[in-house]
């Protein structure tokens, strides 16, 4: 196997296990808007990013934690509810991050690899990169998952039981926000979220535990990911689509196996 499609497969699966990890939360608190708010504020990262000459990667990482840290702060401060803040935050950094890239007359700038992934593209700085997200994404998840999980379940007893309820979701939608930096490489800006979300999902449609779920999300996001890549080499299609179409004909299939049990 080519050095490079190798590193694309290990980048691919190592977002895959974060992405069952993390999506978990995702469907148990309905944040999915939140994941798509992350995902916008990544295009203004990236031209943060060139516009700095930092990293790319870490441009991306930048911006999503401060937008990540601004929702919080309005949250425990706003008259307006979440969902509303959510799309001032994301079309709000949206709509900076194409203005900016619209300003950049003379940058060489492919906006398709970063809007669609470019996975056969990551490099071994890059790769290291995301084995490092990984890593601190896993250990800062187990640290906050027994109270993550009790506010899933009923924010009020947590806030009982002594748990902050801003502190536990800062530390998780930071975590979110490395999660989007990694995944932007795979699966692109657009379909971030996407990657979040599915895998939970078809989870959800059968685990019978947190546990199991997190586990099974994460089974999904693996198989989503090596099926959409073999079926990227061997249809010639685009990788970041091809793993997320992968991920959604996954689902329902599965629904429609558990639909059809649960009706016999």
């Amino acid at each position: 196997m080519d050095e490079f499609i190798l590193r694309a497969l290990c980048a691919g699966m190592l977002v895959a296990i974060m992405a069952g990890t993390l999506g978990s939360v995702i469907i148990w608190r309905r944040m999915s808007y939140f994941g798509d708010t992350l995902s916008h504020s990544a295009l203004l990262g990236v031209v943060l990013g060139l516009v700095t000459g930092l990293n790319i990667t870490l441009g991306v990482i930048i911006s999503s934690i401060v937008i990540a840290i601004l929702l919080v702060m309005l949250r425990r401060r706003s008259v307006l509810q979440e969902d509303a803040l959510l799309g001032v935050l994301a079309h709000g950094s949206l709509a900076a991050g194409l203005v900016i890239w619209g300003s950049l007359e003379h940058a060489n700038v492919d906006l398709f690899s970063y809007l669609f992934g470019d996975l056969l593209a990551v490099s071994r700085n890059s790769l290291l990169l995301i084995v490092l997200v990984t890593i601190f994404v896993l250990v800062g998840f187990k640290l906050i998952y027994k109270q993550l999980l009790l506010l899933s379940i009923n924010e009020d007893v947590a806030i009982t039981e002594g748990v902050n309820v801003d502190q536990i979701m800062l530390i998780y939608v930071v975590l979110i926000a490395l999660f989007v930096a990694a995944a932007m490489q795979v699966v692109g800006i657009l379909l971030t979220t996407a990657l979040l979300i599915i895998p939970a999902a078809t989870a959800r449609l059968h685990a019978q535990s947190p546990a199991i779920m997190i586990g099974s999300g994460i089974i999904w996001a693996l198989l989503a990911v090596v099926v959409g890549m073999g079926l990227s080499f061997a249809v010639d299609l685009v990788i970041g689509p091809a793993i997320v179409l992968t991920a959604s004909l996954i689902f329902i299939l599965v629904w429609m196996i558990f639909n059809n049990s649960q009706k016999s």
